[in-house]
């Protein structure tokens, strides 16, 4: 459940008027609701109960500081790929301790850096990471906590993009080497084994990719205690899917069920999840006004001042995402849609043969637009960036402004 929803024919967020809020911020704008991004977190939390947990926020997944300090005001952790989001993490009042880093691609500014603050974890994503760690950390005279993200070569059937557990995919040590990566770690005097993570892909609409995953980390945990290693934690990362249109994505609650029923006799394991798109999605919308209604022979076309520069997702994966009217008290002509936007790509759209009651000069908003929204967007054509606002109740707060056009290029320098 998300709290954008009709009354009176009109979009409201939580309790305003999504066309008031972009009367006077303008377009094109991303709109959170805070209620619903508690909401979600909080359905993670609540599913694991008891069992001891840690429900790290992903962070890529849409990095405002003003959404990450909602997730560390809940106690949240999070999961980084990068020191740029670390330090947002800091900055939005998070805890290092409860901070796992994965990314395949650690520097050596990063790590050192990870180990200054003193995070939770290192998702350690191949042996000469594992090697690196290890160097920088006897420099600094610290223990590096690691946990091995480990590739169980399973199918997360969902879009090839954001597979993440197959043996093609560069992510993680696969789990028939695993065990070997294990034993190395234990003897080396500056890494102290904490757990096992894995993350299969994003966007799971259904549990047995993950069932197939945790089945085969169990053989895995059980080989490790031969070896004397007592793993404190697992980590299973995120992916379970959202409702972008008519998807049927299992709830929290049945995943966590799931994962008990695999993890008998593992009481005391500590579970890490990772959820990003699962917090945030239908925790925010783009809206974006319609500048032009055009006509082919072929086709009508919608053109809104919002782009792929904006809202990469569709073009980039071919995602579908709903749009709808932000004002249906209108009288307007329904007809079938291209929804573009003013970028020089073919490829730029928000989304094709949408049925709209529309006319220039009118509101659209696109629907589950709060993860890998603003979070991937770029200056494209030289575009600033859409502002965004989060709305709690009845008060909006701008928390990210448009840049101005000379701020665009203020890093830029000419050559004298």
């Amino acid at each position: 459940m998300d709290f954008f929803q009709y009354k009176n024919n009109q979009l409201m967020a939580e309790n305003l008027l999504v066309s008031q809020i972009v009367k006077e911020y303008g377009t094109p704008a991303y709109i959170y609701s805070k209620a619903t991004l508690v909401r979600h977190w909080n359905a993670f939390n609540d599913a694991l109960g008891e069992h001891p947990h840690l429900i790290c926020f992903a962070v890529k997944s849409n990095p405002n500081i003003a959404i990450l300090n909602i997730m560390a005001t809940l106690g949240s952790g999070f999961d980084i790929v990068s020191q740029g989001e670390l330090e947002r993490v800091l900055v939005a009042g998070g805890d290092p301790k409860k901070v796992v880093f994965s990314g395949v691609a650690k520097s050596v500014t990063e790590i050192t850096r990870a180990l200054e603050v003193g995070i939770r974890c290192f998702n350690v994503e191949s042996l000469s990471e594992l090697y690196r760690i290890n160097d920088i950390a006897k420099k600094l005279g610290k223990k590096a906590p690691i946990s091995l993200r480990v590739n169980p070569d399973v199918d997360a059937h969902t879009h090839p993009y954001i597979s993440t557990g197959l043996k093609e995919n560069k992510f993680g040590v696969t789990v028939e080497r695993a065990r070997e990566v294990y034993n190395i770690a234990k003897q080396l005097e500056y890494i102290e084994i904490e757990g096992l993570d894995c993350h299969i892909g994003s966007q799971l609409t259904e549990l047995q990719p993950f069932l197939d995953a945790t089945d085969r980390l169990v053989i895995l945990i059980k080989q490790l205690e031969q070896d004397g290693i007592q793993l404190k934690h697992l980590d299973l990362g995120g992916g379970l899917g959202v409702t972008y249109t008519d998807e049927k994505a299992p709830l929290p609650s049945e995943y966590a069920k799931t994962i008990f029923e695999k993890l008998k006799g593992y009481e005391n394991l500590e579970i890490i999840l990772e959820p990003g798109r699962a917090i945030t999605a239908n925790a925010g919308i783009l809206v974006t006004k319609v500048e032009y209604l055009k006509t082919n022979e072929e086709r009508h076309f919608a053109i809104v001042d919002a782009g792929m520069n904006d809202m990469l997702r569709p073009a980039l994966y071919q995602a579908y995402m709903n749009i709808i009217e932000v004002d249906r008290s209108l009288e307007r002509e329904t007809r079938i849609y291209d929804v573009v936007g003013p970028i020089c790509e073919t490829s730029d759209f928000l989304g094709k043969q949408r049925q709209l009651a529309i006319a220039e000069g009118d509101f659209i908003a696109q629907r589950s637009a709060g993860a890998y929204g603003a979070s991937m967007a770029s200056n494209y054509n030289s575009r600033p960036l859409a502002i965004e606002i989060m709305v709690d109740d009845d008060k909006s707060h701008l928390i990210k402004r448009r840049a101005s056009f000379e701020e665009l290029w203020r890093l830029e320098a000419l050559v004298k």
